[in-house]
């Protein structure tokens, strides 16, 4: 039982007190009591209960509810309370926009329960008679709605990744097979997941057979091929029942994308598969460059692979620095020289401080006294800690107006300088645009962050003419950042190709607010694969001497 565990029922609790209507007093007070929780530097499930009530953010009833949660897993006052709670609203929490008083008004006083209504009720403006549901909320929930619903039953890679290990390891042990093969989507890295694949050398009756005794595996259907289960409630399974003579060619159709393998097929129709050993040996019968499967989602790559021009790609050892990491300055929960050390540690040459902005106040961002404070620290610890080196960044918000939310001469301190959106994120695009390309335009933009503010199977983005903002940041020397904070992955792979004919530069970073977080920078390498990047076109692959040469001549032009 974690301590984010542990606050997140009190939040939970505080959401759902005023979605009843109950004292917001209380309600409150489980919010703040929650923030509390998740900043504790300590674990609580480690503590006594003499050193939980100790602590000085810890009050009595708070302590008490933590040792319930601690002791039987959850607080009882929220089992009650989600008792009392229709399905139908829990699930409109999900909902982007809505927050809790407005699911009470819409619960209460509109007598709508679930996602259905609510939508209903919407495309017919009946919620327009209420205070705070004019069209353009309307609009907004609508369009949410919409979003929500056609990503359920899909998963960040990052969520089912082990869990695809973990099952092909249990199947290997069922089956008593070792040449399970794990296919489809999660073989090509791709960004969400909807279904995890595998080929069993078995036949259908042999999986069903051998699953039935397992609770965790629930049938959905079956084809002449293949049977689909859905695992724990979560998670759809497809599982191929594969000969061994089928095995790779079966391997190759179901890992790349309709397209990729449509456009082989028809370049390459004379392959027999059934006589070869190995996937390797599909492209050596066509006479072309091994693709890996994380490339085989766009047919274009066939005619690159018939010249052989598929680059060493970047890969995971090739990541020198720790760029855009957030301290507990702001709102990260390490200090600055917990960071370097754990970055020393892992090898890293540099690390790049980038907290919070003085217009990110709930995430407590930096004033201008606050950043003469900070890089005094870092020049201490620079000192202290070479030839390891800490630069001076800053994750600068861009406001409405385009602006940054510092003056030349303070963004002119740091040795480089991040901009990103934050807030009023419902945009069209005109207004988008025009807030971004001013940002690029700004000679103390160093590096674009996260470019469209996405986050995967929450929130779409802001929309963008993605050519304009990459021509914009090769105009102005701008770095494309590949956040690579497996809820965002932005920029999309998509666009790197026509980045890189631009000669940007890129920049994979982890957007770190903790050190294991540090790991997010391997989901920005596999998604900067699909795009061809190279460790040469990446800037935090820079060694430390050509990083601080990067930065001299680009500062130079300003």
């Amino acid at each position: 039982m974690t301590n984010k565990k542990i606050a997140q029922q009190f939040s939970l609790l505080s959401k759902l007190m005023d979605i009843h209507g109950e004292n917001s007093f209380s309600a409150k007070n489980y919010s703040i009591a929650a923030y509390r929780i998740e900043k504790l530097p300590m674990d609580l499930n480690n503590l006594d209960t003499k050193e939980i009530f100790s602590l000085p953010s810890i009050g009595e009833s708070t302590g008490k509810k933590i040792l319930e949660i601690i002791a039987g897993g959850e607080l009882p006052a929220l089992r009650k309370i989600i008792d009392n709670t229709p399905e139908g609203i829990l699930e409109m929490m999900k909902i982007k926009g809505i927050g809790p008083k407005k699911i009470h008004l819409i619960w209460k006083k509109m007598g709508i329960e679930n996602i259905g209504e609510l939508l209903y009720a919407c495309n017919e403006n009946r919620l327009s008679n209420f205070k705070g549901f004019g069209k353009k909320t309307q609009d907004n929930v609508i369009e949410s709605i919409g979003f929500y619903l056609s990503q359920q039953g899909n998963y960040l890679f990052a969520q089912v990744e082990q869990l695809s290990i973990d099952l092909l390891k249990q199947f290997q042990q069922l089956f008593g097979k070792n040449n399970i093969q794990l296919t489809g989507e999660i073989r090509r890295h791709s960004e969400t997941i909807n279904i995890l694949e595998y080929l069993i050398p078995v036949d259908l009756t042999e999986i069903s057979k051998t699953l039935q005794s397992h609770s965790e595996f629930e049938y959905i259907e079956q084809s002449t091929d293949f049977i689909v289960y859905q695992y724990n409630n979560g998670i759809k399974l497809k599982l191929y029942a594969c000969p061994d003579n089928k095995l790779i060619e079966l391997l190759f159709i179901t890992t790349g994308s309709d397209q990729f393998i449509d456009a082989f097929k028809q370049s390459f129709p004379a392959i027999n598969y059934w006589s070869l050993k190995d996937e390797q040996d599909i492209f050596k019968e066509a006479n072309i460059q091994y693709i890996p499967p994380f490339l085989r989602e766009d047919a274009a790559i066939i005619s690159i692979t018939k010249n052989n021009k598929i680059p060493q790609l970047i890969q995971p050892i090739d990541i020198k620095a720790i760029i855009h990491c957030h301290s507990n300055w702001s709102d990260g929960t390490n200090t600055l020289e917990q960071l370097a050390e754990a970055c020393i540690k892992s090898g890293k040459e540099y690390l790049v401080i980038s907290d919070h902005s003085k217009a990110a106040d709930y995430a407590q961002g930096l004033s201008e006294e606050r950043i003469t404070a900070q890089h005094k620290l870092v020049d201490e610890l620079n000192e202290k800690l070479k030839p390891f080196k800490i630069f001076k960044s800053i994750e600068s918000d861009i406001l409405n107006d385009g602006n940054l939310d510092y003056s030349n001469s303070i963004l002119s301190t740091f040795d480089l300088v991040i901009a990103s959106v934050h807030s009023n994120l419902k945009m069209n695009e005109e207004k988008a645009m025009m807030r971004v390309l001013k940002a690029i335009e700004n000679p103390y933009t160093t590096i674009l962050g996260h470019m469209t503010g996405r986050l995967l199977l929450s929130r779409p983005g802001y929309p963008l003419d993605h050519k304009k903002i990459i021509d914009a940041c090769a105009s102005n020397n701008v770095v494309i950042e590949i956040n690579a904070n497996p809820h965002r992955l932005d920029m999309r792979w998509q666009w790197i190709e026509y980045a890189k004919s631009k000669n940007i530069l890129f920049s994979i970073d982890p957007d770190s607010h903790s050190i294991p977080e540090f790991e997010n920078t391997r989901y920005g390498v596999l998604i900067a694969q699909k795009g061809m990047v190279t460790a040469k076109e990446n800037l935090s692959s820079f060694s430390l001497a050509e990083f601080e040469n990067f930065l001299k001549s680009r500062n130079k032009a300003i």
